[in-house]
């Protein structure tokens, strides 16, 4: 019978601790999303102009078209959404040794500086799976990453993935005994 008792708690434990990984990586994957989002952003000449607007002629003879900085313009980040989450291979998986939570760090960097890999995990299953929840997120919250992104907002990364969205609050979730 006690063991019995034990399968219970195991089986009772086991959903949070599925729960708690898919949310490290949904966490970690908005996160991920939002930093690479806005380096692509940096990159871009701030010169670099779109131009936006109608180009029907108004009964005056003049164009209703304003020209736009490219780099924040909706044509740019729709583009972005599109091919962002390919990023996701150039990441790996770190485990916090005390509290075992995941969390997902760039394995090559941007500018080619050697990177601190003690610790990460890097393989096939973490970057697919960090790639299909980054997909799915740039997906469902297309319309807020453009939002928050045209306009040069602070803090993005936790506007979004904490306060939007519930991608990031998991330690409101967690019992006490975890934390």
């Amino acid at each position: 019978l006690p063991a019995l008792g034990l399968a219970v708690a195991l089986a009772a434990l086991l959903p949070a601790a599925c729960a708690r990984r898919s949310q490290d990586l949904h966490c970690g994957a908005c996160r991920a999303l939002v930093d690479e989002l806005e380096w692509e952003i940096a990159q871009v000449d701030p010169r670099k102009t779109i131009q936006m607007g109608s180009f029907r002629i108004n009964p005056d003879g003049s164009q209703s078209v304003v020209e736009v900085p490219y780099a924040r313009s909706e044509t740019h980040l729709t583009d972005l959404l599109e091919r962002v989450c390919e990023k996701m291979k150039e990441y790996g998986e770190k485990v916090d040794p005390s509290t075992h939570r995941k969390s997902y760090v760039r394995v090559i960097s941007h500018d080619g500086t050697k990177m601190d890999l003690s610790g990460v995990k890097i393989d096939g299953d973490v970057t697919s799976s960090l790639k299909f929840a980054c997909e799915s997120i740039a997906e469902e919250y297309e319309d807020e990453l453009i939002e928050f992104l045209s306009h040069e907002a602070d803090n993005v990364k936790d506007r979004l993935c904490s306060k939007r969205t519930d991608l990031c609050d998991h330690a409101l979730h967690i019992p006490h005994d975890e934390l």
